[in-house]
């Protein structure tokens, strides 16, 4: 008797400022995994049987809801959204970020907490100085390389699954 193949692997990408696109392409295409990119607004994505441009309407959270509704144990889920992996997450699906470094079980709890005292932390800065400016450091190659790796571990692991 043969052993069930395992489900096709499925990557969802949060695809709005997402800077991985065509890496997530390129990985995908080597383990032949399907993609789904989503996002309010169309834009170009690759002619392949396997890339598909998923437009939820522009209501608020409308893409995370599609992904987290998706998300199973045999996706994996791109996204720097801390609430959408953690909805990913109760699903059973793998989750990393841009820069390639997963969010997991152990870690989401600090990553919602820590979330939660930065935002208080802005809001209390807007008000004593106007909208500061901020946010994370660059993107660079070194992210850019932690992510191809992360992802190609991923999909290795789901295929051996």
């Amino acid at each position: 008797m043969l052993a069930p193949t395992p489900p096709t692997p499925m990557i969802l990408v949060d695809a709005d400022a997402c800077p991985v696109k065509e890496e997530i392409y390129r990985v995908a295409e080597r383990h032949k995994a399907h993609v789904r990119v989503v996002s309010n607004s169309p834009f170009r994505v690759p002619v392949s049987e396997r890339v598909k441009r998923v437009v939820v309407s522009d209501g608020f959270d409308a893409a995370d809801d599609w992904i987290a509704q998706e998300a199973s144990p045999s996706t994996v889920v791109i996204t720097a959204d801390i609430l959408l992996a953690e909805r990913c997450l109760k699903a059973g699906a793998s989750v990393l970020r841009h820069d390639g470094k997963p969010f997991d079980a152990a870690s989401i709890g600090s990553a919602i907490a820590t979330r939660a005292i930065m935002e208080d932390l802005r809001a209390g800065m807007d008000g004593l100085l106007g909208a500061a400016g901020g946010g994370p450091p660059p993107f660079g190659k070194a992210d850019r390389s932690n992510f191809l790796q992360a992802l190609d571990r991923v999909l290795v692991k789901l295929a051996r699954a």
